[in-house]
Order: structure tokens, then sequence, then C-alpha cells
């Protein structure tokens, strides 16, 4: 296998690093605009009530989708790739040279095979796309209605993960479609399964028995602070890395679900990397009365950061490629003749994205454009409505994502993945109105 650079499809999910530029900056479907659909409802009047059912925004989203089509979502599934980086999709797995997570293991295993020199330097920039959360038996962990609605409006649910899931051209039927079939086996528990827990009990139990230690609870006051272990073995980091945010757990499972994954997550989800604390069932119903009826403070609101103004020094072409467009950007916009054939899925298409002809990988490339819906060449230099160039303008649609203001117009790049910081973006945007220079 011939080494690519570092996988030229890598945004997929999940899940990862500081720098992309656009594909089609409108992109080939307006996506539903980001809404607080993943944030948790306020403490419930009582334990029972609030763990007997599901909050008032779940029950409002449940009504209003459509049940959605297992056949038409599997066919859904395979067409956006999800098995590119998600195991558990019910898809053969992808192969290993098209499948953006295990390239990642491989590079950081030593397996990839690549010179060593490319090898090393691949390692001390490897932060995302190592760990991707499996969808094996989502159905009996995550309400139907949440994912529907993840789908449509994602956002960062696993803090200590690098990359989020990106937001696709996905729209509102197909995204039922989907949820209907990552949920078609799902096992129906007791919806009065806590019973008489005890949410008091259940704050002592999470703090007494570590839960702390790899997620975090935003919002419900008063936990001791418990430093994250270091996640330097694998099964250690992937726990670290892939543990949800608990403020959106009584949205995203039922209570009943919710206790059962408290105490023996293997048996739900073998394989996963949370490991079966010791406990007794009523243990686990009273967890899971607290973290489905903590009260919990709103959410912090975000701002995206201020533009920089214009650079008044020289800004070249091989500043902006080193510090920017190879540092993430390459991998959704590569030279397909370099990367096996596969340019990534903001050149020669992939994710459900059609072709868009950006190869950001050479000075050429970028001066070429995107092709647009008709089939023309457009040039991401182009000045939108607001006035900034395309390109600039998907980099800085990608912060007001990531503050919870999603454009439907303009696709956030890099997909998926953390927004530039302001003086990248202020590079990009001084070399533009510089003329480009090489």
């Amino acid at each position: 296998m011939r080494a690519r650079p570092l996988l030229a499809a890598l945004v997929a999910l999940a899940s990862g690093a500081a720098a992309c530029a656009s594909e089609d900056a409108r992109g080939p479907e307006p996506a539903a605009p980001l809404s607080a659909g993943g944030g948790a409802a306020e403490a419930a009047a009582s334990t029972q009530a609030a763990a007997s059912a599901p909050t008032a925004s779940t029950q409002a989203a449940a009504s209003a989708a459509p049940a959605g089509d297992p056949a038409r979502g599997q066919r859904l599934v395979a067409e956006f790739q999800c098995n590119r980086c998600h195991d558990g999709t019910g898809q053969a797995p992808a192969p290993r040279d098209a499948h953006c997570v295990q390239c990642h293991q491989d590079i950081a295993a030593g397996r990839f095979q690549a010179p060593a020199a490319a090898m090393k330097r691949w390692n001390e920039n490897l932060v995302q796309l190592r760990d991707v959360p499996s969808l094996a038996a989502a159905g009996d962990r995550l309400r139907r209605d949440w994912i529907r609605g993840f789908l449509l409006a994602p956002h960062d649910l696993r803090p200590r993960l690098h990359a989020t899931m990106p937001r696709l051209a996905i729209g509102p039927e197909q995204a039922s479609d989907i949820a209907a079939y990552l949920t078609r086996d799902r096992r129906e528990r007791p919806r009065e399964a806590l019973g008489s827990a005890s949410a008091a009990r259940g704050r002592e139990l999470y703090e007494a028995k570590g839960c702390g230690t790899c997620h975090a609870f935003t919002g419900a006051a008063g936990l001791t602070a418990v430093a994250p272990v270091r996640a330097m073995e694998k099964e250690t980091r992937a726990a670290v890395a892939l543990a949800p945010d608990l403020r959106h757990a009584r949205d995203r499972m039922e209570p009943a679900d919710l206790a059962a994954w408290v105490l023996d997550p293997g048996a739900i989800k073998p394989g996963t990397p949370m490991p079966q604390v010791p406990m007794s069932p009523a243990e686990a119903r009273d967890i899971a009365a607290f973290v489905a009826t903590a009260p919990l403070s709103p959410p912090a609101p975000a701002s995206a950061p201020e533009r920089l103004p214009l650079l008044s020094r020289r800004v070249t072409y091989a500043e902006v490629d080193r510090r920017v467009f190879r540092v993430t950007c390459r991998h959704c916009h590569s030279e397909p003749d370099y990367a096996l054939g596969d340019g990534g899925p903001g050149n020669t298409g992939g994710f459900g994205f059609e072709p868009r002809g950006l190869n950001l990988a050479t000075y050429e490339g970028i001066a070429a454009g995107y092709v647009d819906d008709r089939g023309e060449r457009r040039s991401v230099f182009a000045r939108g409505p607001d006035g900034a160039p395309r390109l600039v303008a998907a980099l800085a649609a990608r912060q007001a994502e990531e503050g919870g203001r999603a454009d439907p117009a303009v696709r956030g790049m890099p997909l998926g993945l953390p927004a530039l910081g302001p003086e990248e973006i202020q590079l990009v945007e001084s070399w533009i109105a510089q003329g480009r220079p090489q």
C-alpha cells in the first residue's frame, strides 16, 4: 500500500484538527440549522416523573418526526459511507486504505507502510480520528428521535474527542430513515424500571465510583472535580475520548436503558471501552436517576472569535500551505494521483457529497476552484454577499457552527473538525487580499 496524505478522506467523523478549507462553500444541499436539540432539559419535579418519561424536547421531536423506513436507511448508511469511520453499521467494513480511523490507528501502531521519517512526522501530529464510537447496538442505547436530531444538527457530544460528527448533506426524511435503521433491533425495557431509585444516593455513588474520571457532566453543580486519567494505553485512551458529556444523557437515552448501560455496558455493546464498574442493580438505578434528573445550569453561551485585521506583512502561498492547507485541508481536498485515486469528499466526492473538484494540495489546484451544482467552475476566492471570499466564509462558518449558529447556506470547514483559529483565518484572508502570491 502506497503512503497517502494521512488518508484522503480523513474528515468523516468524528470525529478531529485545526485547519481546512472549503469544499463548495454552499454544499450540495442546505443542511438544517443547528439547534439546541442535544442540550439537557431542566430538572424535573420529581425523580420518578423524569426517570419514566422523555424530556419535553424529545417528546415534541418524536411526535413531529416521521417514523422512517429502515430499508431506505440501510441504503443511506451505505450511500453516506458511514463505515469509513464507524464500525457497527451493518455494512461490510470499508477497505483498509479507505477507512479513516483504521488508517490513523495503523500509523499510531507503526503498521502503516511509509518511510520512517514520514511515520515519525505523522505520529507527532496525529491527534484526530484514532477513536470513533461504534454504532453497534445503537437501538438498545439511543432514542430514535435523538439520533435523527443529531444527524440534522450535530454538536460536540464528547468533549475529550478531537473531532465531532460532521454536518453532512442529510435531509429530515433521510435522517428519520437512518435512525429507523440504526434502531431496528431495539429491545424494549419496562418504562418504570427505575422504580424507587434515589437521585441523592445516585449522586453519592457517581462520585464514589469515579464516573467523573472519564465523563464530563456540565451544568451539574457541586460535583467534586476529578482529574481525567492519563490516556496512555489504547483502552484507557478510548474510554476517555469516547465518554460523552452526561449533560446529554437524558435526551439520548431512556432512563431504563441508562440504568442497564451503567450496570453492564458490555452486555449491551460488546467491546465497548466503557468498563463494567462493580455495583448492584439498585445502585445502577440510583446513578441513572441522578444522571437523568440532576438540576443543570444553562450551557454557557458560545461566541465566534473576532476577525483579525489583515496583515500588513507579505503572506505567501508557501506559508499558508504549511500552516493551513497541509495541516488538515488536504485530507478532504487531496491530489487523486497521489492518494490512490481518492481525492477526498471535497474533490472526488464521498460521504454523500458529489465531486466538487477542489484540490487544495497544489497552488494550481486551488486556483482552478471547484465545480458548482451546474457543473461550472467557480473560484473559491469569489466574494459572497458579505464581501468575504468563499474560502474565508467557509472557515468562518465553522466557527459559527461551534457556537450553535449553523448557516444552512454555508457548510463550515473543516468538516467535523475544530475550527481554525483567528490567526489562521487572518493568514488566509491576508494572502487572498494580497493577490495570492506564491
